[in-house]
């Protein structure tokens, strides 16, 4: 089932990555509503803007196709959009000497840019640009808050032995890149003097403020040439004169997310708080512009780009501390966010842009690996296995043979109003086509290698887009990508936007081997976060609701992030301290490539640290995650930074692994849920410590 047909993209538009092809086919009403869920979309028109109004629990109602009009179907574009614009990764053949259409920043050759869609046309035809990648969409962390009073730690609960030689992490820089906000006024965070210890925070979405390269009008800082950046003197002002105007100081200081309980202050308290690992080291947060209401992430970028940006912006800040002090200033970096797409392998573009920033001594990164272990509800109403069921694996035997793959899409139980992505991957040595089959309706396919469909439209009125490419650029691997959209239109007697959702049900996608030599395969779900759009009725609520494998499709290992698979960062998985064991959502590995990641396990099963923006009365709060667990790696590695300060990523993964205690009944051989065990910190500062010593044998 080839297409011959020319895209909107022109001759080269397989340099141009599925969903970017699938993207560039909507309307500029439908992108303008799209990016409520699409992390790499925004607008850039205030007609669009207020035209793509939030939808309403009326406007999302099922509807059947034969209830539509005749005129509620597929358009037919005549142009590219203009006026939306996408964020994408760019790697370039040979290093680029000119600037590309919409470029903001690069490392080697890879490039970061925002471009409309004419723009990515000419991308696409520039003979220097192998590939173009859309920013994969940040997922909202998903940490389970715990029940009960919750007490003030003890200052001491990690005390790893004498602070002679890591002074508790005095001269290094933690870096928390992650949501929510950073309540730089809490307690935790204020040195004796009742200032903060917060030198820095950009905010990617934020207004109150210039951005950074507004601030200072270096040339170096160009790629954050938006958001807000509020720097320590500011936010001392602030909490100097917050008794005077009766408001809390976050209040005086503003950034464009401050939530209740705010993930980014819990997970910056447990790294470097005055109660954390690292409590003596200065602290800089970047928050990822990640708002919860839909009318404010249309026009804001919540994409693998901007984590991109927020690494060198970190690193570039340890350089300017590093001149101010005449010092060299380490740098630890926590990620406690995920993306899912990609191929789990390292080869993501994010992923090469990290490993490529770490290959200098005296920086480091670790990512949460993950809440995606759990696959069966643990009792009666227990939905977590929801959040789990995103990977499968398989192997077709033989030429002629074929395996199914059961996807599963809820939304509201009816239809599902978001848009769902499954990326199959396996080796160049084999050629697989694929059938699908939507709920109710006849298979569609066999589709070829180097074969597409693309927003074909089902009988329902809904779409779906097939892909079946060659030897990506990035890994050599061969990969499909299937596209799950639904129907906007306009109804012409309210003249309101309406909507057809895909269909709940069982969507079975069947892989048929056509040549095999090693028949392996791996398949991951990129899906929109779970939430509540409104009511229906007395009860029942619709949902934008993640789709997910069914048990027997679902295969319980590789389900690490794809952040967390690349190659110098250490990815950290969740032990419930109090049982000795890794908690039940913690994700599991190996990687695609079969590497051992997640590297270690750390604490993060009801930690307590700082409550933001909370109640005074309510200082603390106890939450559960791998974001809770990474970030006390972070403020470990801190200490092994400030104990000596030129170690290398390589250096530190190798100290973590090596002095990592197995858990009660395994041995020292790395596990998929544990990796090489608990982490040990007193270990790792000693290990650290003798990184350079030379013993002469006579």
């Amino acid at each position: 089932m080839a297409v011959k047909r020319e895209t909107l993209l022109g001759k080269n538009y397989r340099k141009i990555q599925p969903k970017l092809r699938v993207i560039s086919n909507g309307s500029e009403k439908v992108n303008a509503v799209r990016s409520m869920q699409c992390g790499s979309v925004a607008v850039d028109s205030e007609k669009l803007f207020r035209e793509a109004e939030p939808l309403t629990v009326e406007q999302v109602q099922p509807t059947k196709a034969t209830d539509l009009s005749k005129s509620a179907k597929r358009g037919s574009l005549k142009e590219l959009a203009t006026d939306v614009y996408t964020n994408v990764f760019i790697q370039t053949i040979r290093p680029q000497t000119e600037k590309l259409p919409g470029e903001t920043s690069r490392r080697g050759n890879i490039i970061t840019a925002t471009v409309n869609f004419e723009q990515l046309k000419q991308l696409a035809d520039n003979e220097n640009v192998s590939f173009v990648e859309a920013g994969a969409n940040v997922n909202a962390p998903t940490p389970t808050i715990s029940n009960g009073k919750v007490s003030e730690p003890l200052l001491t609960r990690w005390n790893f032995g004498s602070a002679a030689k890591h002074h508790n992490g005095e001269g290094v820089l933690i870096g928390i890149i992650d949501v929510q906000g950073f309540d730089f006024s809490h307690s935790d965070f204020l040195d004796a003097d009742g200032q903060t210890r917060f030198i820095r925070i950009w905010d990617q979405g934020g207004e109150g403020r210039v951005s950074p390269y507004a601030r200072q009008q270096n040339e170096d800082l160009k790629a954050f040439n938006y958001g807000s950046e509020l720097i320590k003197e500011n936010l001392d002002a602030a909490l100097q004169n917050a008794a005077n105007f009766n408001l809390p100081a976050y209040n005086l200081e503003p950034q464009s997310q401050m939530e209740e309980s705010s993930h980014g202050t819990h997970v910056a308290s447990i790294a470097a708080g005055n109660h954390g690992v690292c409590s003596k080291a200065m602290i800089a947060g970047v928050v990822v512009s990640l708002p919860r209401e839909d009318a404010e992430r249309r026009k804001n970028f919540f994409d693998s780009t901007r984590l991109a940006h927020a690494v060198d912006y970190l690193i570039n800040l340890a350089k300017e501390l590093s001149k101010e002090l005449g010092k060299e200033v380490p740098v630890a970096i926590n990620i406690s966010l995920g993306t899912n797409g990609h191929a789990h392998d390292g080869s993501a573009a994010l992923n090469r842009w990290i490993d490529s920033a770490l290959a200098l001594p005296g920086r480091a990164i670790c990512v949460a690996a993950g809440n995606a272990g759990q696959e069966v509800a643990e009792f009666d109403g227990d939905m977590g296995y929801v959040m789990g069921r995103i990977h499968t694996s398989g192997r077709i035997p033989a030429r002629g043979l074929a395996n199914d793959i059961e996807w599963l899409v809820v939304g509201n139980g009816i239809a599902d109003i978001s848009e769902n992505e499954m990326e199959i991957w396996y080796s160049s040595q084999d050629s697989f086509a694929i059938s699908v089959k939507p709920p109710g309706m006849e298979w569609i396919g066999p589709i070829e290698p180097r074969s597409f469909i693309e927003n074909k439209q089902l009988s329902d009125k809904t779409f779906i887009s097939i892909y079946n490419e060659v030897y990506h650029s990035a890994n050599g691997s061969n990969y499909i990508s299937v596209y799950l959209s639904p129907f906007f239109y306009v109804n012409p007697i309210t003249n309101k936007e309406e909507i057809v959702g895909v269909p709940a049900g069982q969507w079975t996608v069947r892989l048929h081997g056509l040549e095999i030599k090693d028949g392996k395969y791996h398949g991951w779900i990129e899906r929109d976060d779970p939430r509540r759009i409104g009511r229906i009725g007395d009860n029942k609520f619709a949902w934008r609701f993640p789709s997910f494998f069914s048990q027997k499709s679902n295969v319980d290992d590789s389900s690490v992030s794809s952040l967390g698979c690349g190659f110098r960062i250490l990815s950290v998985a969740n032990l419930n301290e109090a049982k000795e064991l890794i908690n039940i959502t913690s994700s599991q590995g190996p990687t695609r490539d079969g590497r051992a990641k997640p590297d270690v396990a750390a604490p993060g099963t009801d930690i307590v640290a700082a409550n933001g923006f909370s109640q005074s009365d309510k200082p603390w709060i106890a939450m559960t995650g791998t974001s809770m667990a990474s970030p006390f790696v972070t403020g470990v590695v801190g200490l092994m930074l400030a104990t000596k300060p030129n170690l290398t990523a390589a250096q530190i993964e190798g100290i973590v692994q090596s002095t990592a205690n197995p858990l009660p009944g395994a041995d020292f051989k790395w596990l998929n849920n544990a990796g090489f065990g608990r982490i040990n910190p007193r270990k790792c500062l000693e290990e650290a410590d003798q990184i350079n010593e030379r013993r002469e044998v006579k």
